[in-house]
């Protein structure tokens, strides 16, 4: 059902398919949004995640890491920027997965193999660098209201936009986009040629499981492409806050990037180059999560929508 395929016999509409999208990501945010943010404080922390050398960071692991921010902040800080996150999932839902029919629907018109490994990447590719032009200003918003601490810079989101304007100027919606680029065409490239693969392999050998493929394929696709372009996801959020510092002082030391290539550089060189997969555990479990309850949440809402279609 992902992806455009001549041989179906049902074909959805474009609202459709941007309402299966869009349910398929706001069903996966809900669920794995502490996930993300405890992602985000382990990405931004210049000092240790793990190791020996810990003792002065504030975040040394996932089960540390949840409860202090629950101690300090309460429980509902783990759902911090959760409103921005969830119009996030909305629109980027919505936005990918009808791009992504609508650039396999291309690929077939063109006589393409719609089967074809490299055809699912790159309709997927570009798919993910669409939704994520589009949706950039809620992800900046989001990373701002998940990075910072107590006292708050902005109370909320409409607090974080007027905020970000007044003082960055409408450019700064955009921080990040670069690495967001280059992370997001190969990820979601990945994810959709994995989960292609993955999905025929499964139904081959497990036929009579064949409907837990989306769910089980989706999460294995999620673990490959998450891990595969890890470190730029780690220095978009770090460019995400430039301008910000102010906001983070009680999180620990403080650096200020001046762009991509800075960044990676600098986290290798001071941090080590485990220091570029700070955060990836939380980062590949939501990462399985999430990809694997959006293809099956998008598979059974296009089912859903086939079904009210024929009794109407």
């Amino acid at each position: 059902m992902v992806g455009y395929s001549p041989n179906s016999e049902h074909h959805l509409s474009g609202s459709q398919l941007g309402i299966a999208g869009a349910t398929s990501g706001a069903v996966s945010r809900a669920l794995t949004q502490p996930l993300d943010v405890l992602k985000i404080r382990f990405q931004l922390q210049v000092e240790p995640t793990a190791g020996r050398m810990t003792s002065k960071s504030k975040y040394s692991g996932v089960i540390q890491a949840t409860r202090l921010v629950i101690r300090e902040e309460g429980s509902s800080a783990l759902w911090k920027g959760h409103i921005p996150a969830q119009g996030l999932s909305l629109l980027y839902g919505a936005s990918q997965f009808y791009t992504y029919e609508l650039f396999t629907h291309y690929a077939c018109d063109l006589q393409y193999n719609p089967a074809a490994f490299w055809v699912h990447f790159t309709c997927g590719a570009l798919s993910g660098c669409s939704a994520c032009f589009l949706t950039n200003p809620l992800d900046v918003v989001r990373t701002r209201l998940i990075a910072q601490g107590e006292p708050k810079i902005y109370n909320g989101v409409i607090s974080a936009f007027t905020g970000i304007t007044r003082n960055e100027g409408l450019l700064a919606f955009y921080k990040g986009l670069t690495p967001s680029l280059i992370l997001i065409a190969p990820q979601i490239g990945a994810v959709f040629a994995c989960y292609e693969f993955f999905h025929d392999l499964w139904c081959a050998s497990l036929p009579r499981a064949a409907g837990w493929a989306p769910l089980m394929c989706g999460a294995l696709a999620g673990v490959c492409s998450k891990t595969v372009v890890y470190p730029l996801d780690l220095a978009k959020k770090r460019l995400q806050v430039t301008g910000f510092e102010h906001a983070r002082k009680g999180f620990g030391e403080v650096v200020i990037f001046k762009g991509l290539g800075h960044v990676l550089w600098r986290t290798a060189s001071k941090e080590g180059v485990h220091g570029l997969f700070k955060g990836v555990w939380p980062s590949v479990l939501k990462a399985a999560l999430t990809t694997g309850l959006q293809l099956a949440v998008y598979e059974q809402t296009c089912n859903m929508l086939i079904l009210m279609a024929h009794h109407h």
